[in-house]
């Protein structure tokens, strides 16, 4: 079986989504491992500060356009309680994400299992930030 290695995200202002990512990851147990020429690199929080310790990376495009969100694509983050999920959701709101779906139980009437919030970073890419409760 194989897995995702990591995941480049393209920002339109690094700035912008480099707050947005850090109260988002922060509260998903995450930091910023790294930033150089444009990227910021996250991982778990923890030692390392090479490329290789980061799960995620937000950078301006290699091609040199601008960037701009993928229709259709969505990257999910798994917390491991609501607590979590609620307060990456409200960190990212506070630091220019839009509402996608706020923080609950999917379906709405379960009261276990799929607890998830969706949201946009400040260029318009699409999160699930999710947990098993």
């Amino acid at each position: 079986m194989s897995k995702i290695g990591f995941v480049t995200i393209g920002a339109i202002d690094g700035g912008k989504s480099g707050a947005f990512y850090d109260a988002v990851f922060g509260a998903l147990g995450s930091e910023r491992k790294l930033e150089n020429d444009g990227w910021i690199g996250y991982g778990v929080i923890g030692p390392g500060k090479s490329i290789m310790d980061c799960h995620t990376s937000i950078c301006p495009p290699h091609d040199g356009k601008e960037a701009r969100a993928g229709n259709g694509i969505m990257i999910a983050y798994q917390g491991k309680t609501p607590g979590e999920i609620q307060a990456a959701y409200a960190g990212g709101i506070r630091n220019g994400g839009t509402d996608e779906g706020e923080p609950g139980f999917r379906p709405p009437e379960e009261e276990k299992g799929f607890y998830a919030a969706y949201l946009r970073d400040p260029t318009g890419n699409k999160l699930c930030l999710f947990c098993l409760a």
